[in-house]
């Protein structure tokens, strides 16, 4: 127990009843004020709420315990209470009862110890026992605890979120323990793996050049919820949307986690790296029928979760067992209120929402045209800036890619990852669409007026294969997950060419490392806002695994020996990300639209022949003649998906005995060649360009009044 000094021990049930007193219904969770903390949470139907006070996470009784007085301490649903002599570093829990009733949708039980929804800090005892909060009987040793956390105490130091434009971002997600947990990573054994060695391998990031890093999961999530044997390791399974994940934190007082997340926050601003958080509000860890009770089941379960028909049972359109009832009214605050804090107390620049096409659901499951939760989040004056990305489709077959509501929203673009992993394998009938995707995927997004990077461009993340696999293995092998290779997606679009896995045969090598290439170069110079996967600037493997969210352990991390082993395609990402950022993005070029974008830059299509562009099914080749003129410049790619080299037409020149073509990119050839400096790239003197097997080249010249 934390309590003032100089005042008495609580010792009794007693002691705190008598000092509590009626405390307010909001702000909701637990506040800290002067002389005390004000405790709010919401039950609709619960008969009796009692706050229990903890002096260790292990304990097997409470401290104290308060029961709050439906009558003096309740106004409408939320049951409040002021208690003195409390401040931050508190550990607590509530009990609900009411009655247990699931064909009605109720499920309280007052032998289980519940989280507050909104607790800034979770604590997780060494005996933590998902299963303790499934079964009958206490379990008051085994559960997780709340803390009291006083967000104002904190220094910023002055920073600030960074509201960097969109047309100068390029998104790194990564994993924070799996970014440093390798012994080979550099950082000290304490910090390995946590906030604080993230913060220590800026510097890497920096040298990369990213400027956001998008970070899986870090609200407090169970790492219990996964099959006998394995560990879950990604963290989509939240248990509080207000905590930072203990776990990632190399300090394990009450509140260090949270400190030790503004510290790392504070430290990539300062390096001018923006923090997206990948969030869960689709699903908790909370399961099905027969899943454990820790917050929101035990709380108000059919408020929180979309129900069956049949009331005791749970609507699932996440995969996981359940369904946030997100448009309800008390969940789309709660959502709201956690972004809000995310922004506001911890810094943090944007979201990713996981399975965001959940959130467009009713508590009856439809699809609704106008969600509630959306337009609060979007209109939101406190989120105003805030970047906002949607995974927009469901694991319930709804897919709104294009589709997606509000005017804010940017969406992962799945059909560009379809896409341009099809073409660049060599399937046949994807050149339209290839060439779609390279213009910000027109067809997808042009009639919404909006700018480019409305569209997420990637070819991998951290759900399916790695990119070093995706032209490795053409299965997947997920045996190690302990469900017989079933889980993980069988539409992959990879390819192994020659041998499943790895392989010592140069040519086998040398065609990978070259797809590698072509596959981050596409993305990284495509008009969108890329993504790269922590890793694949190196070519991190998983061994076949494109399902690897139970792996705790090198299949996951990133192995840093392998900086050294792939420079080449490292130095090649860098140079790239280096020439995007050098682009001239003024005022009137961000406020562009798609359409307006291509209507400036887009001089026309080509094949082999100029303006001759072969849009057969059977084509697996075509280039792109573009103009900045912001820049001066005029660009010429080249992409040959075909499996013997090709001879490509350039443009000619005007002045051209003083001006020329100058390659930037072939990556056909070997590195350092592969790519130079934007600056030093040498000068073409014929007239065709020899593109070689399953490459991109890209070349550049001064805009002498472009004349094809």
């Amino acid at each position: 127990m934390i309590i003032q000094p100089n005042t008495p021990s609580p010792g009794t049930t007693e002691t705190l009843s008598k000092v509590a007193s009626g405390g307010k219904p909001a702000p909701l969770g637990a506040t800290v004020a002067p002389g005390g903390v004000n405790f709010s949470v919401f039950s609709r139907k619960a008969t009796t709420v009692e706050l229990l006070f903890f002096n260790q996470e292990g304990d097997e009784e409470p401290a104290d315990v308060i029961r709050i007085d439906p009558v003096t301490n309740r106004t409408y649903h939320y049951w409040h209470v002021f208690v003195p002599n409390i401040r931050a570093g508190q550990l607590y829990g509530y009990r609900f009862h009411g009655p247990f009733d699931p064909p009605t949708g109720m499920r309280f039980n007052p032998e289980k110890l519940l989280l507050d929804p909104y607790a800034r800090a979770v604590m997780i005892p060494k005996a933590y026992s998902r299963v303790a909060a499934r079964g009958l009987g206490n379990n008051l040793a085994a559960a997780m605890k709340s803390v009291v956390v006083d967000p104002a105490a904190y220094d910023w130091e002055g920073d600030m979120p960074l509201r960097r434009p969109s047309a100068r971002t390029v998104v790194y997600e990564m994993h924070v323990r799996g970014f440093t947990r390798h012994p080979n990573s550099g950082v000290n054994e304490k910090t390995r793996g946590t906030y604080l060695g993230l913060t220590e391998k800026i510097s890497y990031l920096q040298e990369l050049g990213v400027t956001a890093v998008e970070l899986l999961p870090i609200f407090q999530f169970d790492a219990q919820d996964c099959p006998p044997g394995v560990v879950n390791y990604w963290g989509y399974q939240p248990v509080s949307f207000f905590a930072p994940h203990r776990a990632y934190s190399s300090r394990q007082d009450p509140t260090g986690p949270v400190d030790e997340f503004r510290d790392m926050v504070k430290a990539l601003h300062r390096a001018g790296i923006e923090v997206i958080l990948d969030v869960v509000f689709n699903h908790t860890t909370e399961g099905d029928r027969d899943g454990p009770t820790l917050c929101f089941r035990g709380i108000d379960n059919s408020a929180y979760y979309i129900l069956e028909e049949d009331h005791s049972q749970y609507a699932d359109y996440s995969g996981c067992g359940n369904t946030l009832n997100s448009n309800h009214p008390i969940v789309r605050r709660m959502i709201v209120d956690s972004l809000r804090y995310w922004v506001e107390v911890m810094h943090v620049d944007g979201f990713r929402f996981d399975l965001a096409s959940i959130l467009t659901r009713d508590s009856s499951g439809n699809m609704m045209a106008n969600p509630p939760v959306l337009w609060d989040i979007e209109s939101d004056p406190y989120l105003a800036g805030t970047k906002i990305i949607a995974e927009a489709w469901d694991a319930a077959g709804l897919y709104q890619v294009g589709s997606f509501v509000g005017d804010s929203w940017r969406e992962w673009n799945g059909r560009f990852r379809d896409d341009v992993r099809s073409f660049l394998r060599g399937d046949e009938g994807y050149v339209r669409r290839f060439a779609d995707r390279l213009l910000g995927s027109i067809e997808i997004y042009g009639h919404k007026g909006r700018e480019a990077e409305q569209s997420i461009n990637f070819i991998t993340c951290h759900d399916g294969f790695t990119l070093n696999d995706l032209v490795s293995y053409s299965q997947k092998h997920n045996e190690t997950n302990n469900d017989d290779n079933r889980d993980g997606a069988d539409d992959n679009r990879s390819e192994n060419y020659g041998i499943e896995g790895p392989s010592d045969d140069t040519e086998i090598e040398g065609l990978r490392n070259r797809q590698v290439k072509n596959f981050l170069i596409t993305t990284l110079m495509s008009l969108g806002l890329p993504m790269i996967t922590m890793g694949d600037e190196v070519r991190r493997t998983q061994h076949g695994n494109n399902n690897a969210y139970c792996h705790d352990d090198e299949s996951t991390w990133l192995d840093w020996d392998l900086t050294k082993r792939y420079s080449d395609v490292h130095r090649f990402v860098q140079l790239i990300i280096r020439r995007r950022l050098l682009r001239d993005v003024g005022p009137e070029q961000q406020r562009m639209t798609l359409a307006q974008l291509l209507n400036v830059g887009v001089k026309g299509w080509h094949g082999v022949k100029l303006n001759q562009p072969d849009w057969n099914t059977s084509s697996h080749s075509i280039a792109l003649s573009v103009q900045v003129p912001s820049e001066n410049l005029l660009v010429y790619f080249i992409f040959n998906a075909y499996w013997e080299p090709l001879d490509f037409e350039i443009p000619p020149l005007e002045n051209g005995s003083e001006n020329f073509w100058h390659r930037w990119v072939d990556t056909y050839l070997d590195s350092p060649q592969d790519i130079v400096a934007w600056d030093t790239a040498p000068a073409m003197l014929s007239p065709t360009y020899r593109t070689g097997a399953r490459s991109v080249v890209v070349l550049w010249a001064k805009n002498t009044n472009y004349s094809s």
